[in-house]
């Protein structure tokens, strides 16, 4: 008889579930290889982020269209040009249902600075304001 095979009397004298069990050995040492496999294949290709379509370039600046611009230092322009807050309300575009004013504020404008803005546009009668912001980087 070839010695590799077990012999009849051991595989008799073996109950069914240690002969189950025997044989469910490989299939598990193959399944925590997978799992393994999987764990580090998943940590060694880190794919990078796809570049969006349209992103200005390093040094690039497109501002939006702003009808009120408010610099860091409190200062209002209507149009590039200077204007104080008693004349703000007659140097913007008159107040439209339809359409929202813009204001393009500073990062280094105070919350009390734009508050004191916004409540001069509430009672020169702008009920819609969209305010413009810069994406952060």
């Amino acid at each position: 008889m070839n010695p590799l095979l077990p012999k009849l009397q051991d595989i008799d004298n073996r109950t069914l579930l240690d002969r189950v069990e025997d044989a469910m050995l490989p299939l598990i040492n193959l399944v925590f290889l997978l799992l393994l496999f999987f764990i580090v294949a998943g940590h060694l290709t880190d794919d990078p982020l796809p570049a969006l379509p349209g992103t200005a370039q390093e040094g690039e600046s497109s501002a939006p269209a702003a009808d009120l611009v408010i610099n860091g230092d409190g200062q209002l322009r209507v149009h590039q040009s200077p204007v104080s807050r008693e004349e703000l309300a007659s140097k913007l575009p008159k107040p439209d249902a339809d359409k929202p004013l813009r204001i393009a504020a500073d990062k280094g404008v105070t919350m009390d600075d734009l508050e004191s803005v916004l409540r001069l546009l509430e009672k020169a009668g702008y009920r819609k304001v969209d305010l413009l912001t810069e994406p952060s980087l």
